[in-house]
C-alpha cells in the first residue's frame, strides 16, 4: 500500500513539474526589432553583441533591421514605412542617422511609438533625426522642432574626446537600476544635456556620468551630465527608455551593460517587476 502511495505521489509531482515547465515555455517571447546601421560605430558586430545578450537574459526574440550604409544617412526601411513595426513588443533604436533631418521621415520613425509601441534608445540615436538645424541650442519642448527630442525625453548636441565615465546610479529611481552598482567604463563618448532634461515632463533621470575633459587651453574639467533615464511619449504615455552609453564593443559586451538594457527593454514592455527581475514568463529560455 506504502508503494502504491509512493507512485501515486510521484507521478502526482512529475504532473506538476511537467505543466509548470509547459506554462512557462508557452509564454511568447517579447517581439522587438532593433534598427542599426549607419555611421561612426561597429554596428555590423554590435548588432549580434546586443541580439545574444538580449535573447540570453530574458525570453525576448529579436529581429534586425540593419542597414550597412557607413554614412549619416543610411537608407533604413523606417524612414519611408510607417508601419515599419507592425507585430513588434519593443523598438530599439541603435542607428546613428545624424543628418537625416526630413520632417516626414523623422514623423514616419515616430509613428509607432505614438500608436502605443515602446522604445528603446541607445547611444547615437539620441544624435539621429535632429529635424532643425540649430539642434545645438535648446529647442522649446512640445515645438516642432523638438520632433525627436519629446519622444527621447532629453535634447543632446555633441560628446567629448573619449575617456572613461562614472557612472552613478540613482538609489530607488527604478526597478532597471534596482541593485545596481555604479561602475566606470573604458574609453567612451560621453553625451552633453543641451538643456536641463527636467525641461522635458516626463523624464526621470536614472543615472549620470562624470567625465575629466581637456580644454583646447590644455586645462581640466569635470563633466557631469544624465546617462540614463526613461520617459513617457505620446498620446498614449508610452514608455520610452534610453542610454548615451555604448560607443566601442567592449562596452557593449559589458554584462552590466547588457543587463541594463535588457531590463530597460522589459520595462519599456511591462514586463519587469519591481526587483529588476523579468516577470514570469519572461525569465531567460
Amino acid at each position: 500500500m506504502n508503494t502504491y502511495k509512493n507512485i501515486i505521489r510521484f507521478v502526482s509531482f512529475a504532473f506538476i513539474l511537467v505543466v509548470s515547465a509547459l506554462g512557462q515555455s508557452t509564454t511568447a517571447p517579447l517581439k522587438v526589432l532593433l534598427i542599426s546601421g549607419g555611421c561612426c560605430h561597429d554596428y555590423a558586430n554590435q548588432k549580434e553583441i546586443l541580439k545574444t545578450g538580449l535573447e540570453k537574459r530574458a525570453n525576448i526574440l529579436v529581429t534586425q533591421m540593419y542597414c550597412a550604409d557607413g554614412n549619416t544617412h543610411p537608407n533604413l526601411g523606417c524612414l519611408n514605412d510607417p508601419d515599419y513595426a507592425k507585430g513588434y513588443d519593443v523598438v530599439i533604436h541603435d542607428e546613428c542617422a545624424a543628418d537625416i533631418k526630413d520632417k516626414k521621415q523623422v514623423e514616419n520613425v515616430l509613428k509607432p511609438h505614438r500608436d502605443g509601441i515602446p522604445g528603446v534608445n541607445l547611444h547615437c540615436a539620441m544624435h539621429s533625426y535632429r529635424v532643425s538645424p540649430e539642434f545645438v541650442h535648446p529647442m522649446q519642448p512640445g515645438s516642432e522642432n523638438a520632433l525627436w527630442f519629446d519622444y527621447l525625453g532629453l535634447q543632446s548636441s555633441a560628446h567629448g574626446a573619449r575617456a572613461p565615465i562614472s557612472i552613478s546610479f540613482i538609489a530607488n529611481a527604478s526597478p532597471i537600476t534596482h541593485g545596481m552598482s555604479d561602475w566606470t567604463t573604458i574609453d567612451e563618448e560621453l553625451y552633453n544635456n543641451v538643456q536641463p532634461p527636467t525641461n522635458f515632463p516626463n523624464h526621470s533621470s536614472l543615472a549620470r556620468g562624470s567625465q575629466l575633459q581637456k580644454q583646447k587651453n590644455g586645462a581640466t574639467k569635470l563633466a557631469n551630465y544624465v546617462v540614463v533615464w526613461t520617459n513617457h511619449y505620446g498620446p498614449k504615455n508610452v514608455r520610452v527608455f534610453s542610454t548615451t552609453i555604448g560607443h566601442s564593443n567592449p562596452t557593449v559586451q559589458d554584462s552590466r551593460y547588457l543587463d541594463l538594457v535588457t531590463r530597460g527593454v522589459l520595462w519599456a514592455a511591462g514586463k519587469l517587476d519591481d526587483d529588476g527581475k523579468p516577470s514570469a514568463g519572461y525569465e531567460p529560455r
